[in-house]
């Protein structure tokens, strides 16, 4: 007896430690697909911005049309946006039958907006944009760094990032509670993405935050950005869910985005930020940034050297006569630029640095007047700008300096080695060591740290010697199974109680026979959902694939190793994936330790063509920029209506033709927009985009 319990024991270990073998190797597969999608994202923003660095534009049209390019939101003044986003003059029809909001809000409208969304209803435009016009005169009025007390309430809730997945945030309250005057949350970003009801849950967090302003608090997430939206398609949704108002919402979904605080803190004691911290992190600097500068973090970097010489120039005392020995005349209608007074003495500090500023600031209007270019809002009065006012004799910090404050706070991980290195992974942000955590928390006199930005396997983990902890409230995030929901309850005395879930309607449905081995099932439909994507992304490199294995392959005999299968795979993948442990589950033949990579490749072609009626070759190119090509797509379609009109079409391939050194006439343009607009209705949609792409792939 005690030898058969000995040996059900060392099954039974064996088994559960392949289980939380392959649990992991999902995982890593998971994620890693998802951070190198993170990085395209970032590599095409950056191509698009050095095409814009290097364009010079030869009307005032076109220069408009870069100017609007990638600043979609920012170049209406305050008056000029409550005019476009004019939700008073929208009528709402006898005929809807939806949830109805006035303001103030009340409790009451909090619960049928609940149930509305939980029978499928939509909260009509008009609705919409007053709860978002409501939603952003309130945050204006915010610091950056909220400041909530467990003395006013029983208990502080944070929950992490939602993604879209409204369910989660109903079983959130279920189990927690609705917000009121005992209850607070912190909404820790990441609101919207990925899922499917971005905008309801939008809706929801705004509408408890005007109820429940002083127990509300939302914090912004790295998805809480325009360019991060064009990519992942919460545009697209919003757009499709209301035709006539979708790009209004959008307008001032993108505005009120830019005015979400940038941190929390409870207590003073505890610090709850999106992403994480770096060994420069300056909670005084995040204080007294104007957060609402930075619609998206991604376009925070200064392009131009250029510019960055002009200063220099100014700030050594020259002019533009003096730079300009040829004396050229300004161009025509414009002042002329303005010469920077006498610079005061150097010790004298708080002269000097008003001198700069002052000079930089006349710079950037002449240099605004002569792009036509106008600023994005009037100067208000807000709480960022009044704290700047009333410290205008402290630091003065440069543009990159608040950039790179809010990039790290939004982008960042933790990692367990010491030090602060870049983020190479997501390709934003930094990895933050426990060394630099215990500065940042022993500097600023805090116990420790709340963020979320990654998915986690229960919802949460601790690291840091339990001084960070990641809250992650998306269940099911990559797969139904594949992760658990979780948020933290903090307490008077700061302890973290941590509760987990999971919005599983499958595993609700189960008997009590099925449910004996459902770890084992869920397991296997995580697993093959995990290695289906790896599948495709492998199918998507085919040709680049083909070369890799062909310098492993001297004698052309069509046959490698499996160790140079592996090492040839990541050196075109480039996922940090352990290959050799992978490999049961990808190559399925093999003759003595070798592999036949064509006939390999020629599967892995066969099973995504069964999927798609398509060329293989063609395939290949569509799977590997599907992506690229959606979110060219909506950049170009800078009204995000879903349709490129023959204007855009032809400033954007004017861009590209100065970019490539290609003379287009405007004629040859306007002929190649007509050949893509198949059903000739003036416009191109997605379809006649990427069927155009697929054609001159073809002719290739």
């Amino acid at each position: 007896a005690f030898k058969a319990a000995v040996l059900i024991q060392q099954w039974y270990r064996r088994h559960v430690a392949r289980l939380e073998m392959r649990r992991r190797c999902t995982w890593r597969i998971f994620q890693s697909i998802e951070y190198a999608c993170e990085q395209d994202q970032i590599k095409l923003h950056n191509f698009f911005s050095y095409l814009m660095d290097h364009f010079m534009p030869s009307s005032s049209k076109e220069r408009d049309f870069i100017s609007r390019m990638f600043v979609s939101g920012e170049s209406f003044k305050e008056a000029e946006l409550e005019k476009y986003c004019d939700y008073e003059s929208m009528e709402v029809p006898d005929s809807y039958t939806g949830p109805r909001l006035s303001f103030p809000l009340l409790p009451d409208h909090a619960t049928a907006l609940l149930e509305a969304f939980k029978q499928k209803q939509q909260l009509h435009a008009r609705y919409v944009l007053n709860l978002l016009h409501e939603t952003r005169k309130h945050l204006k009025q915010l610091p950056n760094i909220s400041h909530v007390s467990t003395c006013y309430s029983e208990e502080v809730t944070v929950c992490g990032d939602l993604h879209g997945q409204l369910d989660d945030l109903f079983l959130i309250f279920y189990k927690n509670g609705l917000p009121s005057p005992s209850k607070s949350y912190v909404f820790n970003g990441d609101f919207v993405d990925r899922g499917k009801q971005s905008l309801e849950i939008l809706i929801v967090l705004f509408t408890f935050l005007l109820i429940y302003p002083k127990e509300v608090h939302l914090n912004r997430g790295n998805h809480e950005d325009h360019m991060v939206n064009l990519r992942y398609g919460s545009c697209a949704g919003l757009i499709a869910m209301s035709r006539v108002h979708g790009k209004k919402i959008l307008k001032m979904i993108q505005n009120v985005f830019c005015w979400l605080p940038l941190a929390t803190l409870i207590d003073q004691k505890v610090l709850i930020i999106h992403g994480g911290i770096s060994d420069t992190t300056d909670l005084d600097m995040l204080e007294k940034i104007q957060r609402n500068k930075f619609i998206s973090v991604l376009r925070g970097k200064k392009r131009k050297e250029s510019n960055r010489n002009v200063e220099i120039q100014e700030l050594n005392g020259e002019s533009k006569a003096e730079a300009d020995p040829a004396g050229n005349e300004a161009a025509p209608g414009l002042s002329p630029q303005p010469r920077p007074a006498q610079a005061p003495s150097m010790a004298n500090r708080l002269e000097f640095s008003r001198w700069v500023r002052q000079t930089v600031q006349e710079q950037i209007e002449w240099c605004r007047r002569l792009v036509d270019i106008s600023e994005s809002e009037e100067e208000e009065l807000t709480y960022s700008s009044v704290v700047s006012m009333t410290d205008s004799d402290g630091p003065c910090w440069t543009r990159q300096e608040e950039w790179k404050q809010i990039l790290d706070i939004l982008w960042s991980d933790p990692m367990p080695q010491e030090g602060c290195r870049v983020n190479t992974v997501r390709g934003g942000g930094c990895y933050f060591g426990p060394d630099v955590t215990g500065k940042i928390l022993e500097k600023y006199n805090l116990q420790f740290l709340i963020r979320s930005h990654e998915c986690k396997q229960e919802g949460y983990e601790f690291c840091h010697n339990r001084k960070v902890l990641t809250i992650f409230s998306a269940s099911n995030y990559y797969e139904i199974g594949s992760n658990r929901g979780a948020y933290v309850k903090l307490g008077p005395d700061l302890v973290p109680h941590l509760v987990q879930f999971q919005a599983n309607k499958t595993a609700h449905t189960l008997t009590m026979t099925q449910r004996q081995g459902f770890p084992v099932a869920l397991i296997s439909r995580v697993e093959e959902s995990a290695f289906r994507a790896l599948r495709e992304k492998l199918f998507a490199h085919t040709s680049a694939l083909i070369s890799a294995f062909k310098a492993y392959d001297k004698d052309n005999t069509g046959r490698i190793t499996l160790s140079n299968w592996a090492t040839a795979v990541e050196s075109v993948l480039h996922l940090g994936l352990p290959w050799r442990m992978l490999r049961p589950q990808l190559v399925h033949s093999t003759a003595d330790g070798m592999l036949e990579y064509k006939s390999w490749l020629d599967d892995l072609a066969m099973e995504q063509r069964s999927q798609e009626h398509i060329q293989s070759s063609l395939l290949e190119v569509i799977y590997r920029n599907r992506s690229n090509l959606e979110t060219i797509f909506r950049i170009i379609d800078r009204d995000h209506s879903g349709l490129i009109s023959f204007e855009e079409f032809h400033q954007t391939w004017k861009l590209f033709s100065s970019h490539m050194n290609i003379e287009l006439t405007d004629d040859s343009i306007n002929d190649l927009v007509r050949s893509i607009d198949f059903n000739k209705d003036g416009n191109i949609d997605f379809n006649e985009f990427l069927e155009a792409f697929r054609l001159v792939k073809q002719s290739q």
